[in-house]
């Protein structure tokens, strides 16, 4: 007799479970979804930026925006405008767009290696902060454009070398004369004979300077004689007893010759006066004639006298004066 299958026993509740997990499924993958678009930064909030440029050649949908190699922006759009341009729009955070100013600038470069980059540069952070839709000039660097004017100028650069070290090169005629000038500096007159060319014309220079110096010695020494003669000459004629005090006091002597002088005249016009006084008596004026011939007489002995004296003090300072002169003395 078959034994009758046994049934398993149902799941209470199994289309609820099913359900639920179905449910559960759907809730954790729509939260995985919003986690991926919240961690790309899709519900942040943005402010555009707009880059024109002649070539947008290397630039893609998504690629970043870097600021001191940390990634700030995404591209997000391109376009052309109606003169041919392109432009960029660039999504940036708004925690990010900080870092942007009025003055920052905007490269794209195109490497030998690798793709194309766009780099933001703010060299004055204290500048006003960037506008939300502003536009900026997007300078491009392609280093493949340079390498046919770096080519260019390495043949010029071959080239000038090239003719720089030829045998007949001016750099070679060059060295051949320095190398020419430095022989002739071992010599015995050492760099004198390399300037000048040979030993003979140094030699003549070097005998120029020792007679230079021998005619300096001399001047020196006739130098020294000169201040001692003009030594002796002040005291001599400055100093004490010299020339200039015995002409001081041969001026005293002369003038207290030149008193007496003065007195013997002023008695002479007394005397006149003496004689006038007396014309109109005859006889007294014959008596007065004769003293005053006698007075007259001695008169005229002083005056001779004091002449001889005034004559023989200028003789004696004529001779004793270094700048002797003809000097004329006038009686009154």
């Amino acid at each position: 007799m078959e034994r009758a299958p046994v049934r398993a026993p149902l799941i209470k509740n199994l289309e609820l479970k099913v359900g639920l997990l179905l449910a559960t499924t759907g809730v954790l993958a729509l939260a995985f979804i919003v986690y991926v678009l919240y961690a790309r930064g899709t519900f942040q909030p943005t402010q555009d930026l707009i880059l024109l440029a002649n070539n947008a050649e290397g630039v893609t949908i998504g690629m970043p925006l870097t600021f001191s190699g940390f990634p700030i922006g995404q591209v997000k759009r391109l376009d052309l405008t109606e003169d041919g341009r392109v432009r960029i729009h660039i999504a940036v955070p708004e925690k990010d767009a900080r870092w942007l100013r009025t003055s920052s600038q905007f490269t794209l470069e195109k490497g030998l290696v690798g793709g194309a980059r766009i780099r933001a540069f703010s060299a004055v952070l204290s500048d006003p902060p960037l506008p939300d839709g502003a536009e900026r000039e997007l300078i491009t660097g392609d280093a493949t454009e340079d390498i046919p004017v770096i080519m260019a100028r390495v043949k010029a650069i071959l080239s000038n070398v090239e003719a720089m070290t030829a045998a007949d090169s001016s750099i070679n005629r060059a060295l051949a004369h320095v190398d020419t000038v430095t022989g002739r500096m071992t010599g015995d007159y050492g760099v004198l004979e390399g300037v000048l060319g040979g030993p003979d014309k140094a030699r003549k220079v070097v005998e120029a300077l020792d007679r230079a110096n021998t005619l300096l010695t001399s001047l020196n020494g006739i130098s020294l004689r000169v201040d001692q003669t003009l030594a002796k000459a002040d005291q001599r004629v400055f100093g004490s007893g010299g020339v200039m005090d015995q002409t001081d006091r041969s001026l005293a002597q002369v003038n207290a010759i030149l008193t007496e002088v003065r007195e013997s005249l002023k008695r002479a016009d007394a005397i006149l006066l003496a004689a006038q006084g007396a014309a109109d008596n005859v006889n007294a004026i014959t008596a007065d004639v004769k003293g005053a011939t006698t007075d007259l007489t001695i008169l005229r002995v002083e005056v001779d006298d004091s002449i001889r004296k005034v004559n023989h003090l200028i003789n004696e300072i004529n001779r004793k004066w270094p700048f002797r002169r003809d000097v004329e003395l006038k009686l009154p």
